[in-house]
């Protein structure tokens, strides 16, 4: 398959209501309960932090715990100065809640992506149902193997980023020298989710030694997409969608030959 043409596919699959449903089903339950939560505990805290202000000022005694980390008071007094005036408190109650806000939204972001990662056999169910019906799907691996490959990966791309500490200080190879290891690590963790919900151990490897550039081409593409911001937001299924495909489009070539061989094994013995 042509690759714009298996783009053209994967970008109609990412659209279909299934796909749209998992894609932000996780990331608004999970942006709703993060948020209740931060203003929850906001609202908790302004209003400890008025009764604080209050006490202050009519004169009474605030005990403060003497073996509270000095940070801890340095903040609550200049906090508590500045919701003394009504300027100073509103711009700080805005800034607490927009930047809070944001925070809470990239963190929610980060969340879903981990949880669509748990879905990625659902997912490609859902692919191969829709255009690979003929394909069975045998997976390799266990529970353990998922966390063996993350935390081989995140050693390796430590390391790396350690060995690419001289080239931080030479401008614009220091961009390559930077990204290079997330690539890395990026690249392993996809393909390994993906390829171990698809083929068998056997298939990975003969679909490694013969497309082994092609898939890196895929995850680097994928991996520059990831870079615009925001676009993680919309892209985490689809990434799945697409290498999902370039996985089973390479499975269906190697069962037609293992299909043909066999065929022709079977006309041989009959013809004899």
């Amino acid at each position: 398959m042509i690759e714009g043409k298996m783009i053209a596919i994967s970008i109609r699959d990412f659209f279909t209501k299934p796909m749209l449903k998992i894609a932000f089903l996780p990331l608004i339950i999970t942006m709703f309960i993060l948020l209740i939560l931060f203003y929850s505990a906001a609202d908790y805290g302004f209003n400890s932090l008025q009764v604080y202000i209050e006490t202050t000022q009519n004169g009474q005694d605030v005990a403060i715990d003497p073996n509270a980390p000095f940070y801890y008071i340095w903040a609550t007094t200049v906090i508590a100065f500045l919701f003394q005036y009504s300027v100073t408190s509103w711009l700080v109650g805005f800034l607490f809640y927009t930047i809070g806000t944001i925070f809470v939204m990239m963190f929610s972001v980060f969340t879903t992506i981990i949880i669509i990662g748990f879905l990625t056999p659902f997912i490609l169910d859902i692919i191969q149902k829709r255009h690979y019906p003929e394909i069975k799907t045998n997976g390799f691996g266990n529970i353990l193997s998922p966390l063996w490959v993350l935390l081989k990966s995140a050693l390796i791309m430590i390391v790396m980023f350690f060995l690419f500490m001289p080239l931080y200080f030479i401008p614009f190879i220091n961009i390559l020298a930077f990204n290079l290891p997330l690539y890395y690590f990026f690249h392993k963790l996809l393909n390994y989710d993906i390829a171990s919900t698809i083929l068998t151990k056997d298939e990975y490897a003969v679909i490694h030694s013969r497309k082994a550039a092609s898939f890196r081409g895929r995850t680097l593409f994928l991996y520059i997409l990831s870079m615009i911001p925001f676009i993680t937001l919309f892209t985490a299924v689809f990434y799945i969608i697409y290498l999902g495909h370039g996985y089973f489009q390479e499975l269906k070539k190697i069962r037609s030959l293992e299909d043909s061989i066999i065929n022709s094994s079977d006309t041989k013995q009959i013809q004899q």
